[in-house]
């Protein structure tokens, strides 16, 4: 069995999350997912919410299909099965997704249009995965109706509402005085999966209504001030960070697909100023009013995703951004300890169909926040909305995209010029990466098929006098070069590998540069010690169940049995 050093691998957490996907699953009422979940309770709860159905099965398939091409792992199969028979059949013969009647009465059947962006990232991915045709004909209805529905004027299309019902929209008034509300959630967030599902099948009404969804925001709506600050009116959800993200997140994959660079430019505008909300470790506040104090990993995962499109874009000092949020906040927000929940014996406490306190803290092993403090997986502050839920299925399925959406930058390109952008494990067709970060500054790269150029990305803390670089050739002497030779880098500031060769073993070291920040959040000030790019301590630390204790690490990354998973095919878009 070969070895690996046992640093981060992104593939080994999401492995860890299908624990939570297939465990959100309650059995009670169809397999419906569990929304959130109390972890403070005594005991802990599972509880169904108003996102049980469209969002919750789209965000839960999309995870479940990510997960099986890092992984190569398939063993949540009968889970996601039974989601994606839920998924169709939640879409009705308008093919708009609708929400049930819940058993319990809380909500009437309707189409939202937050269940429509998950429904179609899912089934968009689902085909791209398996060319299934149920998925492909059901995400073509879905955009029809998408089409078919938006309010459509001279200069503008939107949606008036958040629900649609089998009745139209529920307000003629709010069409005739333009009353689009929150234009960032309902219509801004659908760019990305309608941007997706073109690209995978050329659909020119997914196309369009990316066109108009995106001049609406950018020239219409007012979501985005001129400076990029988040508008915190509250007619627009007081900035809530995970619409407005996950809107720029779709813009900058279409600004890039249409070629235009202003776009890339509005979005680098706002994405700018978004970074200076969140702490250099990826926290976030939820938005500008009550819930600044607490942060979903959904918009995490919406920051990995512009920066990683940004970067790709040129904008490669952006890189180290996202390689920051995957080692600190991305990991640490995931649960791979659940001692210290307190879950119920039996099932004499449970609402079947509606609330379980059994076996909760088992069943959610692997998810990612929902609501977590800077230094804590529980948001359970003074200010704002207190404590609310530390589990939500949206956050669950969004890790998993994170992950995927990392572990799919690691390596870019091909036999021509190959890039190692993250500094992360990671197998390839073309070559393996193996992180000793933070133990030791030191990347080996392990070469799979002949190229003519390897370019690898080395962090602006780890300078350039001291690196080195050692290639171990098949057969032959080694033959090392200092990072002093300027021959030794490529244009972009990436390192330069000429013709590195199958079989072929290069590393490269420097050193690891050790700082200490001050990140405010969440009402205040937090002292972070890093080590590279990893944060190693903070203060003060958390009480419920602490993100950041203090890390001893070894000076030689310890080593541990096990292959890197390399896919049959990468998705590049």
């Amino acid at each position: 069995m070969p070895s690996i050093p046992a640093t981060l691998l992104l593939e080994e957490r999401a492995e860890q999350a299908m624990n939570a996907v297939t465990g959100l699953a309650d059995p009670d009422l169809g397999h419906i997912p569990f929304f959130s979940a109390n972890l403070l309770a005594e005991p802990a709860s599972l509880v169904h919410g108003d996102y049980d159905y469209g969002s919750s099965h789209g965000r839960l398939t999309d995870a479940c299909v990510l997960a099986r091409q890092m992984t190569g792992e398939s063993w949540w199969q009968e889970t996601e099965e039974r989601y994606k028979a839920t998924l169709l059949d939640l879409l009705a013969d308008d093919g708009l997704s609708y929400r049930r009647t819940h058993p319990r009465g809380h909500w009437a059947a309707h189409a939202n249009l937050i269940d429509q962006r998950a429904t179609l990232l899912a089934l968009t991915t689902w085909y791209v995965d398996s060319g299934d045709e149920r998925a492909r004909r059901a995400a073509d209805r879905l955009v029809a109706a998408l089409r078919r529905i938006a309010v459509k004027e001279r200069d503008v299309w939107y949606y008036p509402a958040s629900e649609y019902t089998p009745r139209g929209w529920p307000s003629d008034n709010a069409v005739h005085l333009r009353l689009a509300p929150d234009p960032a959630s309902f219509c801004g967030r659908l760019i990305m999966p309608l941007l997706r599902h073109h690209q995978a099948t050329g659909s020119a009404d997914a196309l369009e209504l990316c066109g108009w969804f995106t001049r609406l925001i950018t020239e219409k709506s007012g979501v985005f001030l001129p400076d990029g600050s988040f508008n915190p009116a509250l007619a627009y959800r007081s900035g809530h960070f995970h619409t407005r993200l996950g809107t720029l997140d779709g813009i900058a994959r279409y600004a890039v697909l249409i070629g235009d660079h202003s776009l890339t430019q509005f979005v680098k505008n706002a994405f700018d100023w978004a970074l200076t909300q969140a702490t250099a470790f990826g926290w976030t506040p939820g938005d500008l009013a009550d819930q600044r104090y607490e942060h979903e990993t959904c918009s995490l995962v919406d920051l990995i995703g512009i920066g990683t499109t940004l970067a790709r874009a040129g904008h490669t000092a952006y890189w180290t951004v996202v390689e920051r949020f995957l080692r600190n906040h991305l990991a640490a927000s995931q649960l791979t300890d659940t001692d210290w929940v307190r879950s119920a014996p039996d099932r004499s406490l449970d609402t079947p169909g509606w609330e379980t306190h059994h076996r909760v803290g088992e069943r959610v092993r692997g998810a990612f926040a929902g609501y977590g403090a800077p230094n804590d997986y529980v948001s359970d502050v003074v200010l704002g909305r207190g404590h609310t839920s530390d589990v939500q299925a949206c956050c669950v399925g969004s890790g998993v995209r994170g992950l995927f959406t990392g572990w799919n930058a690691v390596v870019t390109g091909d036999e021509r010029l190959l890039r190692v952008n993250l500094l992360l494990n990671r197998g390839s067709a073309l070559v393996d990466v193996l992180s000793h970060l933070p133990h030791e500054g030191r990347v080996d790269l392990d070469v799979r098929a002949d190229c003519r150029e390897l370019r690898l990305r080395v962090p602006p803390w780890a300078g350039y006098a001291h690196l080195a670089v050692a290639r171990h050739p098949a057969s032959g002497p080694a033959v090392t070069a200092s990072g002093r030779e300027a021959g030794l880098w490529a244009p972009d500031g990436y390192l330069r590998l000429e013709r590195p060769r199958a079989g072929e073993r290069i590393t490269v070291t420097f050193p690891l540069a050790e700082s200490t920040t001050d990140e405010a959040a969440a009402g205040r000030v937090f002292r972070a010690r890093w080590r590279g790019d990893d944060l190693v301590g903070i203060e003060p630390e958390g009480r419920s169940r602490p993100m950041y204790s203090p890390r001893t690490l070894e000076p030689k990354a310890p080593r541990r049995p096990r292959a890197l998973h390399v896919p049959d095919r990468e998705w590049s878009w």
